[in-house]
């Protein structure tokens, strides 16, 4: 017998059946199954004291973590607004620092007037695509997910989409969208059983199957022909003027 097994009604999971979640197949994803568990970044997008992008959030984390990931959630609470103080800030810093460490991560937001909030698009705001030679987002995993005061909706996954693409970020092809939110969480804030429950436990089996087949090749996936050709370009430049040696031009 499994000791390690949950009931469905476990208070881990209250609504999964793990019988038929197992974790992931590292051998049919190609992947080493002696390496670090998947690192996951969720993110969400409300200051509410009752946000539900906060609980569909939370909802998410306690999934990935039955899979075997390891997860961070950053709090944008006392976040700056974009370019009202320096980087170094200590909520920017954590931030950008968490996007690094992650090898895929989890967006959700609420609808506001028919697209994402501010609050969310503050904290992709402050992930610069390039910082010293460094790209925080790029090559990384990312499902996408929405919460909706009323009737269900896809302006803001549809938008998160195209952030994602932005971000240069390997975008996974299911997400969630869950209307009326107010309505499909418990008083403890946990998810009710449902089929919008269902659909949030396959956005994160397949974000984890995602990441780990991703990860360790997101360089080669994400190399690029034109930035090739620029570099090389440059080298060619550099060379003319003199400002490398000729050893130093020779191609690797």
């Amino acid at each position: 017998m499994n000791m390690d097994r949950q009931r469905p009604d476990s208070p881990d999971l209250l609504h999964v059946d793990t019988d038929l979640l197992p974790g992931p197949r590292h051998d049919a994803l190609g992947a080493d199954a002696g390496a670090h568990p998947p690192r996951i970044l969720l993110l969400y997008g409300s200051l509410r004291p009752q946000s539900y992008s906060r609980k569909l959030a939370l909802e998410a984390e306690r999934i990935l973590r039955r899979l075997g990931a390891e997860t961070r959630v950053f709090d944008p609470h006392g976040l700056p607004m974009l370019d009202s103080v320096d980087r170094d800030h200590p909520k920017v810093r954590q931030l950008r620092e968490w996007s690094q460490w992650s090898e895929g991560q989890v967006w959700v937001s609420p609808e506001r007037h028919g697209t994402l909030t501010g609050v969310f698009k503050n904290q992709i705001d402050w992930l610069p695509l390039e910082d010293g030679g460094v790209r925080p987002t790029q090559g990384r995993t990312l499902a996408v997910m929405q919460v909706c005061g009323g009737s269900q909706s896809f302006n803001v996954v549809n938008q998160l989409r195209i952030l994602g693409r932005w971000m240069r970020m390997v975008t996974i092809p299911n997400q969630s969208s869950v209307a009326k939110a107010w309505q499909e969480f418990d008083d403890a804030g946990r998810m009710r059983a449902s089929p919008f429950h269902d659909r949030v436990v396959d956005v994160m089996e397949e974000l984890v199957k995602f990441t780990l087949l991703v990860r360790g090749r997101s360089d080669y996936l994400v190399d690029r022909y034109s930035e090739r050709k620029g570099a090389e370009e440059a080298r060619r430049v550099a060379a003319a003027s003199g400002a490398v040696t000729s050893a130093d031009s020779a191609p690797a």
